[in-house]
């Protein structure tokens, strides 16, 4: 028998096509030893799902396999499994024959005989040690249908071996995929040498024995291997991880990491709602999964070579981000370790340190980046109170420590004299923090070294009177700094101010430092896209101040664009700017401190939420609605945020609301209504159906967004990840319904239904929040009218239509939707880009 090559489409397809029913007898196809199996014979899976045979990999060859396949696609079959890849059989004449069959001590055994030398010879056989008196008879040989192939005792029922527990190129549910300590038994794929022959190829794919274990490709060189790619440890919910979430995290996976440290065991599992899945191990290097769930729908998702997937791709300290070019950067206080390999696109001989460590003078810090894969090569620590701060203390008051990770689930990663290697810039939102060593002298030219100078300065100034040396050290001084401002031009008007503007104020770097104890981690407020907030004290006053971090998806312009409208842009309603800073690269917006950060962190937290009681949260509907009438009508100028969201609402020590992040804001002429961008910017679950679809934005988008706002601030529930049963799919959905079935304040926060409450109130805001968020932007109401009606004790305003479109982040097919810098509530979209 033959079989045209494997190909992975048919593999696809046969998967998602195959079905299978309850089977009333599991022992209708078996082999015995009195039933062997022929060339000319096939092995057939109860309810016919697979089916177990010889076949030729192309026609030409002579060389025959025992292999198992998916039954009733005979154009062509689909080899999922092969017993003898390794020792193909040989038919070269009419007479060699080949039988499978049970032999006299009851194993599987692959024989090929030649007729005319009348010699037999075996191919393969299951091997298994068994009892001395156990013969023939007392065992036999199942397909079953779930592709397992077994050899089973027939008094007990005990399978002594299975195709499941011995993996080709292919990963079933059911199949054993991992490693046990205790035994030392190891599972793992191992690729086809190419579409056309069998024999084990260059690729294993298995999880490693480690503290955490992790996903690794390698490529097999024989007696040993090296890593090709790898999916990040597990943290005991996902992988963290390989930048691909269909294949590796949490989000709707088919596979699942299941220890057990009593059996010593550390297996791949498939979770219970996709009973169908499969991954495949192609001759490349690729990984296929085919998704088949409950609700019977099949999906194709690959891990494949992609340019940063490469194991070690930017070398040791470097980093790789696929959205970016060139690829490869290195980390801040490093320098490429060959400038002309760097240039040429060969990153890998990586980067090194720009300035030697301090460790024993204690003069280094730890830089933060973000959103990424944790490099190879970490440790665990165990430390005093298992969180980042004392992660941090830790590594700080240690030498060996080059760099450190917390993680909720894992605890301490640390790397100890060892570089970092294989870090890759993810695209999601919530991956890992790392925190890196470098010398302060490195990335903040010799902070230490200038107040030396400082002093030096100073003296030669007190013992001078000559007017020529004061003014040339005025001069030097002032190109010095004139030097450092970076590249970013800032136009005289705004920094001057104006008759009714404050001046905006540009604070030195070192007065940063010392406010913020050199961006201590213990000052650290929070994380964004634009990089991370610190807590300081500047001329005796709390601020906020706002770095930008080095691997930030905004950049000079958005910075600019914020600096310049805050400064001009001053309501009670409006985060108050206080200066800025733009030396040695560094890019720092400091602002009025928020005592209660973000209504974020209010609004969808569940037990802070139960503080914000029903006057607290129309207060804030209320300020923000003032704070976008401002922008859109009272201003000098006429402003368009889009990027409205709770996480960009900063709540002073009063609980009032106030408008921030303008980074992505637009200013509008007077004569104007509408523009259109092709580079659409925002967050998904705020977005304006008009503006997320056609990049069609205007004064209606921000309105939108303020709809949704209110129906987060009066539920407690996210819009973009919300989900009611099987039927609602956003939170705009939910609301409506409830509201046309007289039912609106079912969407109140459970947290709320204890207090008294002005219910009319709430309805008004709930009607509001609908108009709000209708489908098309003529329908909803200016920010003008909204004030109005929240003002206005008599209420009499159109009923909202019922909202058809929906801008979500989950889809139910990802192998279709357009992949895009989006963000859920944190780090906001700054292109969209097919990739």
């Amino acid at each position: 028998m033959t079989t045209p090559p494997l190909t992975t489409l048919w593999l696809i397809i046969i998967v998602i096509l195959s079905s299978s029913t309850n089977c009333f007898s599991i022992f209708i196809s078996n082999l015995t030893s009195s039933q062997p199996l022929s060339l000319n014979q096939t092995l057939v899976s109860c309810n016919h799902v697979f089916e177990l045979g010889f076949f030729t990999p192309n026609n030409t060859s002579t060389n025959q396999y025992l292999g198992i396949w998916y039954k009733g696609h005979d154009s062509p079959r689909s080899v999922a499994w092969v017993a003898n890849r390794e020792h193909p059989l040989s038919l070269t004449s009419s007479t060699s024959l080949a039988v499978l069959q049970i032999n006299n001590n009851g194993n599987l055994e692959l024989i090929q005989h030649e007729e005319l030398q009348n010699s037999s010879s075996t191919i393969w056989s299951t091997n298994v040690d068994l009892r001395s008196n156990r013969t023939s008879s007392s065992t036999l040989g199942l397909l079953l249908d779930n592709g397992n192939f077994v050899l089973r005792d027939v008094t007990s029922g005990e399978n002594l071996w299975e195709s499941f527990k011995n993996p080709c190129d292919t990963f079933f549910p059911g199949s054993v995929l991992g490693f046990n300590l205790k035994t030392g038994e190891d599972y793992k794929l191992t690729s086809w040498k190419n579409e056309n022959d069998p024999s084990p190829g260059n690729f294993i794919f298995e999880i490693i024995k480690k503290t955490l274990p992790e996903i690794v490709i390698s490529i097999n060189n024989g007696s040993s291997s090296t890593i090709y790619s790898r999916s990040g440890p597990w943290n005991k919910l996902k992988f963290t991880s390989n930048g691909n979430p269909t294949i590796y995290s949490s989000y709707r996976t088919p596979f699942n990491l299941v220890e057990n440290v009593e059996q010593g065991t550390t297996y791949l599992k498939t979770n219970d709602e996709f009973t169908n899945s499969v991954l495949f191990l192609s001759p490349n290097g690729t990984v296929m999964v085919v998704m088949k769930d409950k609700a019977n729908y099949g999906k194709i998702s690959y891990q494949g070579p992609s340019a940063c997937n490469f194991y070690g791709r930017c070398g040791p300290f470097g980093a790789c981000q696929r959205t970016e070019s060139p690829l490869c950067k290195c980390l801040r206080g490093f320098k490429p370790k060959s400038q002309q390999e760097w240039n040429k696109g060969n990153w890998s001989g990586g980067c090194v340190r720009e300035s030697e460590l301090f460790c024993d003078k204690n003069d280094d810090y730890f830089e933060l980046i973000s959103n990424i894969r944790i490099p190879d090569m970490y440790v665990l620590v165990q430390v005093a109170s298992n969180n980042l701060d004392t992660c941090h203390k830790w590594c700080m008051n240690n030498c060996s420590c080059i760099a450190y990770s917390f993680i909720d689930a894992v605890g301490c990663m640390v790397w100890r004299n060892t570089p970092l290697i294989d870090i890759r810039i993810l695209e999601s939102d919530d991956a890992n923090d790392l925190y890196f060593r470098i010398a302060a002298s490195s990335e903040l030219q010799g902070y230490r070294g200038r107040q030396t100078k400082i002093i030096i300065i100073a003296c030669v100034v007190a013992l001078s009177s000559g007017a020529i040396l004061l003014g040339g050290i005025a001069f030097v001084v002032h190109k010095r700094k004139a030097e450092s401002k970076g590249n970013i031009s800032i136009d005289n008007d705004f920094t001057r101010g104006g008759d009714d503007q404050p001046e905006l104020h540009f604070f030195e770097l070192d007065s940063v430092l010392i406010a913020t104890n050199n961006f201590s981690i213990t000052n650290k407020l929070g994380q964004g896209g634009f990089g991370s907030v610190y807590k300081g004290q500047l001329n005796g006053k709390e601020v906020a101040v706002k770095r930008l971090c080095s691997n930030s998806s905004q950049g000079d312009e958005e910075f600019r664009n914020e600096m310049i409208l805050i400064s001009k842009l001053q309501h009670r309603n409006l985060v108050k700017l206080i200066g800025c800073c733009i030396e040695n690269q560094e890019k720092i917006l400091i602002y009025e401190f928020m005592f209660n950060k973000s209504l974020d962190t209010f609004i969808f937290d569940k037990e802070r939420r139960a503080k914000l009681d029903w006057e607290h949260r129309f207060k804030i509907i209320d300020g923000i609605a003032r704070g976008l009438l401002y922008l859109h009508r009272d201003s000098s100028l006429r402003v368009i945020h889009r990027d409205l969201k709770a996480s960009n609402i900063l709540l002073d020590e009063k609980m009032n609301p106030k408008i921030s992040d303008f980074g992505l804001a637009r200013i509008f002429e007077d004569t104007l209504n509408q523009a259109n961008t092709h580079r659409v910017v925002g967050t998904i679950g705020y977005m304006s159906p008009e503006y997320g679809m056609r990049g069609i934005f205007s004064e209606k988008s921000d309105v939108f967004s303020y709809g949704v706002l209110i129906l987060e601030i009066i539920s407690g529930k996210k819009n973009s990840s919300f989900l009611y049963g099987d039927q609602y799919e956003s939170l705009i959905a939910y609301a409506w319904q409830l509201w046309s079935e007289d039912r609106g304040l079912e969407l109140v926060d459970e947290n709320l239904l204890g207090e008294s409450y002005d219910k009319s109130q709430v309805m008004k805001c709930i009607h509001i929040g609908l108009l709000c968020v209708q489908d098309l932007a003529s329908d909803r109401p200016s920010m003008a009218n909204v004030a109005s009606m929240l003002s206005n004790q008599v209420f009499d305003q159109p009923q909202p239509k019922q909202p058809i479109f929906t801008f979500q982040i989950a889809t139910h097919d990802s192998s279709t939707k357009t992949s895009s810098r989006f963000s859920v509530n944190r780090v906001t979209l700054s292109l969209l880009e097919p990739r």
